[in-house]
């Protein structure tokens, strides 16, 4: 087995950390147990060769004996190939693992993602917040069906739980999971997992590290 390296940033501000999205492809390594070792590219002044690993300019980046892996559902798709324990071997419970991974960054992301940005900034009690809302919540409805009927998305825990867990995290950092129970109890069930607690604590320490090294 080739060597996996995972690049992130070499720091972050105090906002994003515990949710930059190398903490997906983290997760997804300690579930597996699969060996690999981190890299850090500059946060500031961020380098011309990023674009090759990058083309957004963003992290992170995966490397599998060289080969170049970007967009965290893709990286967490390529590491759960490589083990069992991500992708069940069943065809049917495999297509549902599959198909809720990709509906987790095509139909839930999306939906987050407006809803967060606009939480956070002065026109958050505009006409737009309601149509940004609204959509969350639909989305919330349909998703709040599924998992109050089950504990994983695919029969056993996988890599789609990793990724609609992390991404339903950020909706529930500003109180977007109160009205759906169900959704709120499927993350907890999900980061009170020992391989997502390492990866949180792992991505955290990292960050804190590099502030001494930034004032020193």
């Amino acid at each position: 087995m080739g060597e996996l390296v995972l690049t992130t940033y070499d720091w972050v501000p105090e906002f994003p950390r515990g949710y930059v999205r190398d903490l997906r492809a983290r997760w997804a390594l300690e579930e597996a147990g699969l060996p690999y070792r981190m890299a850090y590219t500059p946060f500031d002044n961020r380098p011309a060769d990023m674009l090759a690993h990058q083309p957004f300019n963003q992290v992170p980046w995966l490397t599998d004996s060289g080969v170049n892996y970007f967009e965290s559902g893709a990286i967490v798709l390529h590491i759960a190939s490589k083990s069992d324990r991500l992708l069940p071997a069943d065809p049917k419970a495999r297509a549902d693992a599959v198909s809720w991974l990709f509906a987790a960054v095509n139909s839930m992301e999306p939906a987050i993602m407006p809803w967060f940005i606009l939480s956070l900034s002065p026109e958050k009690d505009s006409g737009a917040m309601s149509i940004f809302a609204g959509h969350l919540q639909q989305r919330l409805d349909r998703l709040e069906a599924v998992v109050a009927s089950r504990d994983w998305l695919a029969g056993a825990f996988s890599a789609a739980d990793i990724m609609t867990a992390d991404a339903l995290r950020l909706a529930d950092r500003l109180g977007g999971l109160s009205a759906h129970p169900a959704c709120k109890a499927y993350v907890d069930r999900a980061t009170a997992r020992p391989a997502f607690r390492k990866a949180h604590a792992d991505q955290m320490a990292h960050f804190a590290a590099a502030d001494g090294l930034r004032a020193g």
